[in-house]
């Protein structure tokens, strides 16, 4: 009888933890300009993509030479999720994700364009610092995945990062 009484209440302690965990959140509508006051010169455009709209920000260098982007993580999508910079310029991705339990990183796997990192995205801002060094479109995206269910990546929390001239 007690095993019963304590399933019972784990499975009522748990049942709010799995809704937002295993929810199928919708992604909000892309935005037609850009939010941040970090990028104010960045030049925005919407694009179709297999996995859904693509919000494209092209990022350009700052007085100090820096190219800044914000980028918001939330229930399986990136905003944006589509980055261009320039090869050989300095970039600082500054990320956080919005509210919520569900837990969500960053990610991009590309050492041979010096763009190498995995970062937990928290509500507080974090600052992500490489500078590309190879022309080209590198992969972004949420590495996290629950048993028994799609990853974040297949769930639409994915984009690229575009080296240009």
């Amino acid at each position: 009888m007690n095993i019963v009484k304590y399933l019972v209440i784990t499975l009522v302690l748990l049942l709010p933890i799995s809704l937002t965990a295993f929810g199928d959140e919708a992604k909000p509508e892309v935005k037609q300009e850009v939010r941040s006051a970090m990028t104010p010169t960045a030049e925005v455009a919407q694009h179709e993509h297999a996995m859904g709209k693509v919000n494209r920000v092209v990022a350009t260098v700052d007085t100090d030479g820096v190219q800044r982007v914000e980028v918001i993580g939330g229930e399986y999508y990136f905003d944006p999720n589509y980055i261009v910079v320039k090869v050989n310029k300095p970039v600082e991705l500054q990320v956080k994700k919005t509210g919520g339990y569900t837990p969500h990183n960053i990610v991009v796997k590309s050492p041979e364009a010096g763009i190498n990192f995995s970062e937990s995205m928290g509500k507080e801002i974090k600052v992500i610092k490489f500078t590309p060094t190879a022309v080209g479109k590198y992969p972004m995206y949420c590495s996290k995945k629950l048993p028994f269910v799609k990853s974040h990546r297949d769930r639409g929390m994915d984009g690229f990062i575009e080296v240009v001239e």
